[in-house]
Formats: C-alpha cells, sequence, structure tokens
C-alpha cells in the first residue's frame, strides 16, 4: 500500500506538468507571427494547389486529400519538435529535467501540444476541402476522421520527438527528415497507389502510416461526375485493421519517447 501511494502521487503531479507544457507549446506557436502565417498559409497554399491541379487527374480527390491532409500532420508535428532541441541549447529543457515533476510528464507535454498545432493546421485544410470541394461524407464521419487524425499526430509527433531527443543540432535534424520521414509519407499510399506486389508494396504494407492515410480515405468520400459518391479506393485494409495499427502506432512512439527521454545524448543519434 505504502508503494502504490506514491506511484499514484507521482501520477497526479505529472499531469498538471504535461498540460502546462502543452499550453506552452500552443502560446509559444501563436507569440511567434511567422509560425501562424506559415500554420495558416501552408494549408491554405495546399488547397489552392490541389483544388486546381487535381481536377483532370484519374485518381481524383479521394485519393490524394487523405495524403495531403496526412502531409500536414507528418512537417507540422516534426517541425513542432524541434522545440526539443532548441529548448535544449537554451536551458529550459534541463530546467524542466530537474523539477519534481516526472520525465514522461515533459514528454507528454510536448507530444500533446506539438500534436494540437498539427491537428489545427490539418483542420484548416479539412475546412476548407468540406466547404469547396465535393465532399459527400456526413458530419459524423468527418468528425471520426478528425479523432483519427488526431491519433495519427500523437503518434508523428512522439516520433519527432524520439528523432529531435538524440539530435544535437537542427541541422542533423532536418537530415534525418529528408531521408527518413519523407520517403514515409510517399510509401503510405498517400501519393502511389498502395496496391501491387513486389518489395515496394510489402513496405507500404509494414509502414503504420499507410492505415492511418487508408483510414481517412474510409471517411472522407467525394461526389463522382454525376454527382454520387465515388466508388472507395480499392486495395484499402478494413477501417478496424486502420484504427488498430494507428491506435497502436501511437502507444508504441509515444512508450519510445517516454523511454527515450530517460538517456543522456552525446551527439546526433549517440
Amino acid at each position: 500500500m505504502s508503494t502504490i501511494q506514491p506511484v499514484a502521487a507521482a501520477t497526479a503531479s505529472g499531469w498538471p506538468a504535461a498540460l502546462t507544457l502543452a499550453e506552452r507549446e500552443l502560446v509559444r506557436f501563436f507569440r511567434q507571427r511567422n509560425r501562424v502565417f506559415g500554420g495558416l498559409g501552408q494549408p491554405i497554399i495546399f488547397w489552392l494547389l490541389f483544388s486546381e491541379g487535381l481536377r483532370p487527374n484519374d485518381l481524383g480527390y479521394e485519393h490524394f486529400f487523405p495524403g495531403t491532409l496526412v502531409m500536414i500532420l507528418l512537417f507540422t508535428a516534426i517541425f513542432a519538435t524541434i522545440s526539443v532541441i532548441e529548448d535544449r541549447r537554451e536551458g529550459f529543457l534541463q530546467s524542466v529535467l530537474v523539477s519534481p515533476a516526472p520525465r514522461w510528464a515533459m514528454v507528454t507535454g510536448k507530444v500533446l501540444g506539438g500534436a494540437a498545432i498539427a491537428l489545427l493546421q490539418a483542420l484548416v485544410f479539412l475546412g476548407l476541402g468540406w466547404a469547396t470541394l465535393p465532399l459527400v461524407s456526413s458530419a459524423a464521419e468527418v468528425l471520426a476522421a478528425v479523432v483519427l487524425m488526431a491519433v495519427i499526430a500523437v503518434a508523428l509527433t512522439a516520433l519527432g520527438f524520439c528523432i529531435a531527443w538524440l539530435m544535437e543540432s537542427t541541422q542533423g535534424f532536418h537530415a534525418i527528415m529528408s531521408v527518413f520521414l519523407l520517403p514515409m509519407w510517399l510509401l503510405s499510399g498517400a501519393f502511389f497507389p498502395a496496391g501491387g506486389s513486389g518489395w515496394l508494396a510489402w513496405i507500404v504494407r509494414a509502414n503504420p502510416l499507410t492505415y492511418g492515410v487508408a483510414g481517412l480515405r474510409h471517411y472522407l468520400r467525394f461526389a463522382d461526375s454525376a454527382g454520387d459518391a465515388a466508388a472507395p479506393v480499392a486495395n484499402l485494409p478494413s477501417l478496424a485493421t486502420c484504427w488498430l495499427v494507428t491506435l497502436a502506432a501511437a502507444a508504441i512512439l509515444l512508450a519510445a519517447a517516454w523511454r527515450v527521454a530517460r538517456a543522456r545524448t552525446t551527439g546526433d543519434l549517440l
């Protein structure tokens, strides 16, 4: 009994710290006007290019719209975790680590704050698409898609935290992002069709981001030229599988972020 009480007290005391750090990430975002401008401008620019550039495309909105949403989530979540490197350089992170708050609270706060920023930007793009494109999904389906986007954002932000924690420089972070995270998005079925066979198809199936994109395709349906709901995209995993894999990826990556935060860093990826 004496062991359970301190653990419960530590857990309870960690959540206020986690929520405070998450709030700090949001306040920091809105106070930096260039980030707000970029955060709002990015989905608007994507929407303008997307709505015009894909009109003559045979794959249609059903294929590219969910992938673009995930791309916004991916890059926003990953760039939000650059604050881990900046906070370490400025000394703020050291102050948090020596505070009474448990270390998992610091990780959770960073992840929740970054995921919230990513979700806000994706919601701008989703709102523009819902208002102007032939989206025939019901309000319940759109709400379910938003919840799935939130889970994807948590998973991607936790992944970004794992990478950023092992980095001493933003240059190293960008290098890893360009050789690892961009192919991760390209091989999620967001850009290329996920069907087929061969070693590339196996990589697409093993990529957890594939199931987040597929889940959004289940929920976000568009009308065809006749005004009817277009046929669903072929070769999609079931909706239950999409949720299971996405939730498992978020849980595993968040646990990995908690674990990696226990380690001291001596250099990039060391």
